[in-house]
């Protein structure tokens, strides 16, 4: 029997996929329970309409979600309804899944000052574990998922990298920076069990490591003075890779510390603020001065 709904549909879904060695199979289940299944339930799938897609953009909006992070769900969404016409539960697609034009999102991504205050927020914040992948995110420009599944294992202070396994274009070895090192060798040191394998445990959680870090990183953002609307998680990746470009570091390197799979993906994060910007002219100048005649 072929399921009906979007809730059967959506767990009918994970269980194809992962027989098909689907790719990024974690983070979709995490959309799926997180905001899909919440907000569709039992909605029949052929009755989604353009409409109700629609308002469920809006949902996300509401919540804070950036639009390059509500195009995920949608992607999920847009693959479901083409999966269940590939498998027979559907003759035709219920309705055309449209997603945010992401060449046209600005990225958002923090100024030096911006980072003090977050992380100074993050040191008081009641949940013990938002200050470390805080840091983490902007000394490894690691992914949310990334992140929380890291075991302590495979991390290495003294040759300043992360192990990630299970990454999103394939298991590399993330370089950290000196700082994060240092931190990270006094808080595995002081604030973790002998025996714990995640940096960020989760008892409840089926995997052992914490799922989601949304509730303490919005309010770290909001006691630091920064607008959630356009602060999220993803913004500290941003923020690092942007900051390498900034400091003059070829892409081919920023690629290879990113982990993107190209490096045409790499160029989105090239924004330029005015000092920098003025930085390179004043650069160029001078150059130019001391090739002229005198």
């Amino acid at each position: 029997m072929h399921p009906t709904t979007f809730q059967e549909a959506a767990v009918q879904y994970l269980e194809n996929l992962d027989l098909e060695n689907g790719r990024n199979i974690p983070d979709k289940q995490r959309q799926i329970q997180q905001e899909l299944i919440p907000y569709f339930k039992d909605i029949p799938l052929t009755a989604i309409s353009r409409f109700e897609i629609e308002r469920f953009k809006r949902h996300l909006l509401n919540k804070g979600l950036s639009q390059a992070t509500i195009n995920r769900y949608l992607a999920v969404i847009s693959q479901l309804f083409h999966k269940a016409v590939e498998w027979h539960w559907l003759d035709k697609v219920p309705c055309k899944v449209v997603k945010y034009p992401e060449n046209n999102i600005r990225t958002r991504y923090l100024e030096a000052h911006e980072i003090e205050s977050l992380l100074e927020a993050a040191a008081k914040d009641e949940c013990a574990v938002i200050e470390p992948f805080i840091r983490i995110a902007l000394g490894t420009a690691m992914r949310r998922s990334e992140i929380l599944s890291i075991e302590i294992k495979n991390i290495n202070c003294t040759r300043r990298e992360i192990y990630i396994p299970k990454a999103k274009c394939g298991a590399r070895m993330q370089p950290m920076t000196a700082g994060l090192a240092t931190f990270l060798s006094h808080y595995l040191q002081h604030k973790t069990e002998p025996h714990q394998s995640y940096l960020f445990p989760a008892k409840r959680s089926v995997s052992g490591h914490r799922q989601e870090i949304e509730k303490p990183f919005y309010r770290v953002v909001t006691a630091a003075g920064l607008d959630r609307y356009q602060v999220c998680r993803h913004t500290l990746r941003h923020t690092a890779i942007t900051h390498l470009v900034q400091s003059g570091v070829d892409l081919p390197t920023v690629q290879r510390f990113s982990g993107h799979k190209t490096i045409q993906m790499v160029f989105r994060y090239s924004h330029q603020s005015t000092d920098h910007l003025q930085w390179a002219l004043d650069k160029m100048e001078t150059r130019l001065k001391a090739s002229l005649p005198q």
